[in-house]
């Protein structure tokens, strides 16, 4: 089996084969293969720009993989600020070693993703660093998007808006941590990792009035909301009931004393909107799955937190995740 070697990164004959026969190969574009040390763009207007790091464990997982990972990852930040995903960089750190197939298989994940959004990656660098240097591959992503809706903020939660979730929650850090445990699950769990700019592209066109938007990767839902409570200076008043948990899900929490609303989604967001535009907000989600849901709304009052109401009629505050439930997520 053919693995990278050290060589493949050091600037010579190995390494520009590496490049024009695998990454040229299956993310090459008009501007990618001008194989420039830069790549000159074109941008209209307003844009946002973000950059990621992914490092997770293990690199393949039911649902995806790390190259799906990264792509998905960074034109989703890009989406959550109503953003048209356009640009993407791609920085490769290798372990000496790695094989060939897997680095094959993660960038025609990556390739396959972007068709999604239509995004191109433009530029990009490998490096391969001693075996023991680093756990098989990172990858570092930054994206670059048209802002095709100012204001999306999560300082921009206004006293009424509705809270909605694009799906079912957990099944990420469910599905990871599963896998690392060896779990054998009569049904196995299935990450959500996904590009979400065809939810948000529809929501901009049938012209929602968005107010916020957040994917709810590292510390779930809790993060996100707390974090919006806390920008916005609000209460977040939630439903237990209506936050959608798969059975499997629910069990692995059980099983391990977590709770689904902190485990990482990769492909999951929450939602504001004014009140009278929620049931049309929530027709669109339900195109795309039948798990979204309006799950609660903002009030003004103290303190500025979220709050979970239970089925049996207590309530409870859900407050930022505690500590590192799961390392090496995403």
């Amino acid at each position: 089996m053919k693995r990278v070697q050290l060589s493949h990164g050091g600037g010579g004959q190995e390494m520009n084969q590496l490049i024009t026969k695998l990454f040229f190969r299956y993310l090459g574009n008009d501007i990618l293969l001008r194989n420039e040390d830069a790549a000159v763009l074109s941008c209209q207007g307003e844009i946002a720009m973000t950059t990621d790091c992914f490092t997770v464990s293990p690199l393949f997982f039911a649902g995806g993989d790390i190259g799906k990972l990264a792509v998905a990852g960074t034109v989703n930040d890009l989406a959550m600020m109503g953003a048209e995903p356009q640009y993407l960089s791609c920085g490769f750190i290798i372990e000496e070693g790695f094989l060939f197939d897997d680095l094959e298989t993660i960038v025609k994940s990556m390739a396959e993703e972007l068709k999604i959004s239509g995004a191109k990656v433009v530029c990009g660098d490998t490096k391969v660093v001693p075996k023991g240097c680093a756990d098989g591959l990172f990858i570092n992503t930054t994206g670059i998007g048209h802002i095709r809706q100012l204001g999306i903020s999560a300082h921009n939660v206004q006293s009424g808006d509705a809270i909605l979730v694009s799906r079912d929650i957990g099944c990420h850090g469910a599905c990871v941590l599963s896998a690392r445990e060896s779990l054998k699950l009569v049904n196995p769990i299935k990450s959500d990792c996904a590009t979400l700019w065809p939810m948000i592209k529809s929501c901009l066109e049938q012209q929602i009035p968005i107010h916020s938007l957040r994917d709810a990767t590292r510390g779930g839902i809790s993060a996100v909301l707390n974090e919006w409570c806390e920008a916005s200076r609000v209460q977040l008043v939630l439903e237990d009931k209506a936050i959608a948990v798969s059975d499997d899900v629910q069990g692995v929490c059980e099983l391990f004393g977590f709770e689904p609303y902190d485990l990482a989604n990769e492909g999951t967001f929450i939602m504001a909107v004014p009140a009278d535009a929620a049931e049309d907000a929530l027709a669109i989600l339900r195109q795309f799955s039948e798990h979204a849901a309006l799950v609660g709304y903002a009030i003004q009052d103290t303190p500025h937190k979220t709050i979970l109401n239970s089925p049996w009629g207590s309530r409870r505050y859900l407050d930022f995740p505690n500590g590192e439930l799961l390392p090496r997520i995403c």
